[in-house]
C-alpha cells in the first residue's frame, strides 16, 4: 500500500506539471520532475539493503556500500521543499497555483524520503537496538540539513562527491569563510534538520497506530457473575 500510494501521488505531481506547462506554455516547472524522480533514488537503495539484511542477516561490504549511496541521495528527497524559492513576484498570477504544486511535490518527496528512513532504522534497530537507530536517525537529519544547504545555496548534486571532490570541499571552504555566511549556514542547515526530525517522529508515530475494532462486545450486566461475565465476553469476542 505506500509503494502504492506514493506511485499514484508521483504521477499526479508529474500530471500536474504536464497541465501547468500546456496551460501556460512555459517549462518553469520541469525542473519538479526529475527532482522528484532523484527522490525515489533513496527508497529504491533502502529497499536493495534491507533485502541484502534480509538476505545475509548481518552487516557486509554490500550492505554498507547501498547504505552509504543511499545517505547520499536522500538528502534529495526533502530537497524539494526549498524548490519554495521559485515562486517570485513575477509569477504572481500563478502564486497560488504554483505553491500548490510545489507542495505537493515536496510532500510526496518527504514522505518517499521517510519511507526509505524507516526501512534503513529497522535495519540498524535489528543490527544495533532502538536507542543506536534514533541516533541513526538524528544524525541522518543532521547530515541532510547540511546536504540540503549545499544543493540550495551552493548548487551541488550527490554525485559530486564522486565527480567533483575537489570543488566541493573549495565551495565548502569559500563558504565558510564569507562573513556572516557561517552564521546563516548553521542556522538553516540546523533547523531544516530539526524540520526532518519532529516531522519524521511524528509520521513514525503514526505507524504505531493499532486498528480499533469494529464492534464493541455486547455490555455486560452490572451484577452479572463472574462465570455469565466469561460467557458474555466470550460471546462478544466470537460476534466480532
Amino acid at each position: 500500500m505506500p509503494m502504492l500510494a506514493l506511485t499514484f501521488a508521483s504521477a499526479v505531481c508529474v500530471g500536474l506539471v504536464l497541465a501547468r506547462i500546456i496551460s501556460t506554455g512555459n517549462l518553469r516547472y520541469c525542473f519538479l520532475v526529475w527532482n522528484l524522480f532523484l527522490a525515489w533514488l533513496p527508497l529504491v537503495f533502502a529497499l536493495l539493503a534491507q533485502e541484502t539484511f534480509e538476505r545475509q542477516g548481518a552487516w557486509s561490504w554490500r550492505l554498507a556500500l547501498l547504505g552509504g549511496i543511499w545517505l547520499l541521495f536522500f538528502p534529495n528527497a526533502p530537497y524539494i521543499f526549498t524548490d519554495l524559492s521559485h515562486l517570485t513576484a513575477r509569477f504572481a498570477a500563478h502564486f497560488w497555483v504554483d505553491l500548490m504544486l510545489i507542495l505537493s511535490c515536496a510532500l510526496t518527496g518527504l514522505v518517499l524520503g521517510f519511507v526509505s528512513l524507516y526501512l534503513v532504522q529497522g535495519i540498524v534497530l535489528r543490527a544495533s537496538g532502538a536507542m543506536l537507530s534514533w541516533l541513526f536517525v538524528a544524525g541522518v537529519a543532521a547530515l541532510s540539513g547540511f546536504g540540503v544547504w549545499l544543493g540550495r545555496f551552493l548548487r551541488f548534486n550527490s554525485w559530486d562527491v564522486v565527480f567533483r571532490p575537489v570543488e566541493l570541499y573549495r565551495g565548502i571552504g569559500s563558504g565558510a569563510s564569507e562573513p556572516l555566511r557561517p552564521a546563516a549556514s548553521f542556522a538553516f542547515a540546523a533547523l531544516f534538520a530539526l524540520f526532518l526530525f519532529i516531522t519524521y517522529v511524528m509520521l513514525y508515530a503514526l505507524t504505531q497506530l493499532r486498528r480499533l475494532p469494529a464492534t464493541a462486545p455486547p455490555p455486560v450486566p452490572e451484577g452479572a457473575k463472574p462465570a455469565n461475565r466469561r460467557v458474555a465476553l466470550a460471546v462478544g469476542a466470537t460476534s466480532e
